[in-house]
């Protein structure tokens, strides 16, 4: 087989196996390079192993709270660590052979091994065949980003550990201590908490979930705390000491006191650094604090050069690298001749994000304060779930739907969600404001009963003094 392509995909991520698969959709000979895995972090160690994990935590919550549902349960309801985890990696394995059959369906060259760029459209590859050379018309950077490690507290797998030794935990921790509350570090809270560990959440801003709008960390954070958390926030570690048995960190609070609490685990969530080192892209690229830089279509300063996913500019998060995986590909398409593709940019205004705790959070847009510093005069309505009849049928009646509009225009500017299966719902406001909806067509818009999504119909009505239900 000839080792020269129409392109070649650097990381078979979220986004790098998209791009390679639209890429051979467009009739490119195509072909990809990967060093471990085939689905990359989040298909193998990231969104869906977790989800799976939480999904086991959360059929543990109902089974302890059944009676709360007119059900009796005989005998104590424990949790199977072990089988839970096994669960989780049969679930990854799955989607990764999903991914290798996708791979031959689509006739895309598949090179195991290390990549080392030579060139902006060259490059080598290391690994299962000894050393490879490969060129192409153009080459996509996919690489990804792994977990940041405190500079005093570096991951050892045993006592302190990444969202990846997280995942497939030699014991159940007794005293957690989670350091971060971005989606990451509040999803493992979550689950541990609900499998039984004593949870502490170390957050240095003055709120968790920071991304998100003020309401729904605030509810969030009230949430958790009656689940049994303990959630320091405006606080800092400040040192770890990790021994065979335990963990002893340093934690100063709020009040400025310093305090050395022990706990039997810890989990780093402090945030993500690029794949982009000893890759070759030194001189190829330019980067800020290893990302690398790229137009609106992904490409890069060097001509047949291209990136996407968690190597370049954020949100981080596997939907968006996706989407820049399609839409690359069909602007190379279209570079090379292909005049039946119109690649179009991404809207970042319009990217969701979900954090899978419980209760769940999502959103998508501005939050209300972004809008008022924006300049927007606003309107806001906000729906309880207790106003909702779904909710309350499914014992879920805690949390709410939050929608911020342009007081002038209408148009849809954010929505925000906290609740059961808001990460479902949020699609909805997602393709509102990619149809730059306004109020008046939501309005418009029948809602199913009986569906929770009908607190996201309220919330828009009550933004303009028009809620039914509350």
């Amino acid at each position: 087989m000839s080792n020269s392509y129409d392109v070649i995909v650097l990381g078979s991520g979220p986004g790098g196996y998209v791009a390679a698969i639209r890429c051979a959709q467009l009739g490119l000979k195509t072909a990809i390079v990967e060093r471990e895995n085939l689905g990359g972090i989040c298909l193998n160690w990231g969104c869906i192993p977790t989800k799976a994990l939480l999904r086991s935590a959360e059929i543990l919550h109902y089974a302890q709270h059944a009676k709360d549902y007119g059900l009796k349960i005989a005998g104590e309801i424990e949790a199977d660590l072990e089988a839970v985890v096994k669960r989780s990696r049969g679930v990854a394995k799955q989607l990764n052979q999903g991914v290798t059959h996708l791979m031959k369906k689509n006739k895309i060259a598949v090179h195991m091994g290390e990549g080392t760029l030579t060139g902006p459209t060259s490059l080598t590859v290391k690994g299962e065949k000894g050393e490879e050379k490969l060129t192409a018309k153009h080459v996509i950077v996919a690489t990804g980003a792994r977990a940041r490690d405190l500079p005093f507290a570096k991951a050892d797998g045993k006592r302190v550990w990444t969202y990846r030794h997280a995942m497939t935990p030699s014991e159940m921790p007794k005293k957690l201590l989670v350091i971060g509350s971005g989606a990451i570090g509040i999803e493992f809270a979550s689950f541990y908490n609900d499998m039984g560990a004593d949870v502490t959440v170390v957050e240095m801003l003055d709120r968790i979930v920071p991304v998100e709008d003020a309401e729904v960390s605030a509810f969030l954070e009230k949430s958790l705390t009656k689940q049994g958390m303990t959630i320091m926030t405006g606080a800092g570690v400040e040192d770890i000491k990790a021994t065979d048995k335990a963990v002893t960190a340093k934690i100063k609070g709020k009040d400025g006191k310093v305090a050395e609490t022990e706990f039997s685990h810890c989990i780093v969530a402090i945030g993500i650094m690029p794949n982009t080192e000893n890759v070759g892209l030194d001189k190829l690229v330019e980067m800020d604090r290893g990302f690398i830089q790229i137009d609106d279509y992904g490409r890069t300063k060097s001509k047949g050069l291209w990136a996407i996913g968690d190597c370049t500019p954020g949100p981080w998060l596997a939907h968006k690298a996706s989407h820049e995986g399609v839409t690359t590909a069909e602007a190379i398409a279209k570079e090379l001749g292909n005049k039946d593709v119109h690649p179009h940019p991404l809207n970042r205004d319009a990217i969701p994000g979900c954090t899978y705790c419980h209760p769940q959070i999502a959103s998508v847009g501005m939050t209300e304060a972004k809008a008022k510093e924006a300049g927007y005069e606003v309107k806001v309505g906000v729906f309880p779930f207790i106003g909702n009849g779904k909710a309350i049928a499914l014992g879920e009646a805690e949390g709410f739907t939050k929608t911020v509009f342009d007081a002038k225009t209408g148009e849809l500017l954010g929505a925000h969600m906290v609740g059961a299966e808001v990460t479902e719902m949020i699609q909805g406001y997602v393709v509102g404001k990619t149809l730059e909806t306004t109020e008046a067509e939501l309005m418009q818009t029948v809602f199913p009963h009986p569906t929770i999504s009908e607190s996201m119909h309220e919330s828009v009505l009550g933004a303009y003094g028009r809620a039914i239900h509350i």
